[in-house]
């Protein structure tokens, strides 16, 4: 009797689980829409486009081209430095953030006198905008007028200002240090929320059983900030690696291609040499590579918890 009571109960409750699904459904539809519109049917015409000959200014060079962009994009001279600069400047990049704001959440975490004005004053570079914030850093370097400049020169650091974003050898590590100012707050506000997370009796207890700082913050710190580590470090590699903003405004890819990433170049293919072909064609070979890696991150994440 119990059983045949729940059975009509879930029949009962049937039809109004499946009304609330299609309403859920009918919500989601201007979002759903909104997303076919501006990601969905974007990303598929890059993808069909990099099969294709388009050209800016010839309306007469189409067709399809099979992997002739593919074979332009790998046998251009100017791929494989790119290719490093890209991974050079992701590498540090994230590098950088990730220890600058670890060290910056663990020092905002601690009761120190003000801390809740410099947990404010720490965002301040993460909300200025990018264009803004590589103009300022250009008049701050600039070898004839920047106040870095003359304040090194002034405490004996240099013997005479530096251009630091038009040598070779230094204008994408300049580029580099910039980001990382930038980019750091935003792994310091995540990092901090999860430091605050962390049960502080497991250090009273450790403290106790003799650990000392050092070892307490390997062994019980670490592992809680293990998930949103992780998670910080895939999306800002995902979002160096594509970022165009910074080394455009910085240096537009120079001088001689030394800051040009794939990101650059591919803005070159489109903008400068009308490529529509070869800039679909490297710019699905990037989003190839990004879709690896977040796949690669879920599925691997996903087994962990499992």
């Amino acid at each position: 009797m119990a059983i045949r009571n729940r059975v009509a109960s879930i029949r009962r409750a049937t039809p109004r689980h499946t009304h609330l699904g299609r309403m859920a459904a009918l919500f989601l539809l201007p979002s759903a829409a909104f997303i076919l519109a501006l990601i969905a049917y974007p990303l598929c015409n890059v993808l069909w486009q990099s099969f294709h000959y388009g050209n800016l200014v010839d309306p007469a060079t189409r067709g399809y081209a099979g992997l002739d962009n593919f074979r332009t994009v790998l046998e251009d001279e100017d791929f494989l430095p790119a290719l490093w600069h890209t991974l050079s400047w992701t590498t540090l990049s994230v590098g950088g953030e990730y220890l600058l704001g670890l060290t910056a959440a663990v020092v905002l975490a601690q009761p120190i006198k003000g801390r809740a004005f410099f947990r404010g004053v720490v965002v301040v570079p993460w909300v200025i905008p990018i264009a803004i914030a590589g103009l300022n850093w250009m008049w701050l370097l600039n070898p004839d007028y920047g106040v870095l400049n003359a304040w090194m020169v002034r405490l004996g650091l240099l013997d005479n200002p530096h251009d630091w974003l038009g040598q070779i050898n230094t204008a994408l590590p300049t580029v580099t240090f910039v980001n990382i100012w930038r980019s750091f707050p935003f792994y310091t506000i995540s990092l901090l929320a999860a430091l605050q997370a962390v049960p502080a009796d497991l250090h009273e207890a450790a403290a106790i059983d003799g650990a000392g700082p050092i070892r307490r913050f390997w062994v019980i710190t670490m592992p809680h900030l293990k998930a949103v580590s992780l998670t910080l470090i895939v999306i800002h590699i995902i979002w160096t690696a594509i970022n165009f903003d910074f080394i455009w405004v910085m240096t537009e890819g120079g001088p001689l291609n030394a800051s040009q990433t794939l990101p650059v170049m591919i803005y070159k293919y489109a903008m400068q040499d009308y490529d529509v072909g070869a800039a679909c064609a490297l710019a699905s070979m990037s989003m190839a590579f990004m879709a690896s890696l977040f796949f690669v991150y879920f599925y691997g994440n996903r087994r962990m918890r499992s």
